[in-house]
């Protein structure tokens, strides 16, 4: 389920969605804010360029938008109805969630969105 060729290797890790070899990005940890963006411009081994059109990622805002939605979602059911905390406590979860985790959203959205586009292709490394 979690091996190269799969879609879900390519979200989770920020693979080429096209051949799987390397990641997209500069820097591999999302917690580094200042190159949580920087991407590399093409693919070493397959050469897909990732900035397929002008703007592209700016797309990956409405992956973004859901999935945070999503998080808050979690957030709320954990703190209000499995811990017990107050509506006013389980609201600062999810304000502390969402801030906490949006390095790794906005990764997420943009590996999302790529690979809506671009489909793993076992023949794509060049030779």
């Amino acid at each position: 389920m979690l091996k190269k060729g799969s879609i879900l290797y390519s979200i989770l890790t920020g693979s080429c969605p096209k051949c799987h070899q390397e990641s997209m990005y500069e820097d591999q940890n999302p917690y580094h804010i200042a190159n949580v963006y920087k991407m590399h411009e093409n693919c070493s081994h397959c050469g897909l360029h990732y900035q397929i059109e002008p703007s592209f990622f700016y797309g990956a805002m409405y992956v973004s938008y859901g999935l945070t939605v999503g998080i808050g979602i979690a957030a709320f059911i954990i703190s209000k109805v499995i811990i017990g905390l107050s509506l006013l406590q389980s609201f600062i979860a999810i304000i502390a969630s969402l801030i906490a985790l949006m390095p790794v959203t906005a990764r997420l959205a943009r590996n999302i969105y790529i690979n809506i586009f671009v489909h793993f292709d076992k023949d794509a490394v060049k030779k």
